[in-house]
């Protein structure tokens, strides 16, 4: 875990005004998932993009229960703002564990679903995601491990939600 620290330092070190608030925002529109299942709503919304907002929304449901309901529970992570106290915040300390983030996990499930319906809409949308992965990292709220894995956990789910969907969709064309 010192190696984990060290990053953590690291990243500390570049703290600036201007980059506590755009990773606070970073962190608050992340919270919940909630901007990531607005986006699956609204695409569900849409004629053209249907199949793809319910894709996005249950990768999201499947990421949600694996990581957030199963695993975060199974590993009951600390958070480093958890254990060294002296690090001042500058976003509120959630209530769960830390590994895997779940903001993480929302963002990276959405995003490379979304590179599955829509390549224009998929790659702004990693680099939202991955800003902030990085933001919870800059925030002190997560070990870079727990970034990591929410990464992972976030493709893996996409994955395998689209190999459902495209199986599904097959089958539905040679009924």
């Amino acid at each position: 875990m010192d190696w984990e620290f060290d990053i953590l330092y690291a990243i500390q070190s570049i703290r600036t005004p201007f980059l506590d608030k755009l990773m606070a925002f970073l962190s608050t529109i992340g919270n919940a998932g909630v901007l990531w299942i607005v986006i699956g709503v609204v695409l569900c919304i849409s004629k053209k993009y249907r199949r793809g907002g319910m894709q996005m929304l249950s990768a999201e449901l499947l990421s949600f229960i694996v990581g957030n309901l199963i695993i975060k529970n199974m590993v009951d992570r600390l958070r480093p703002c958890q254990i060294d106290k002296t690090v001042s915040l500058i976003v509120k300390i959630p209530f769960d564990s830390s590994f895997p983030s779940g903001h993480t996990l929302n963002g990276i499930t959405a995003a490379v679903t979304l590179m599955f319906i829509d390549k224009r809409m998929g790659i702004p949308a990693i680099v939202l995601a991955v800003l902030i992965a990085f933001s919870r990292m800059y925030n002190f709220m997560h070990f870079p491990t727990d970034v990591l894995a929410g990464a992972v956990l976030g493709v893996v789910s996409a994955v395998f939600v689209n190999f459902l969907f495209k199986r599904a969709g097959k089958s539905e064309m040679t009924k």
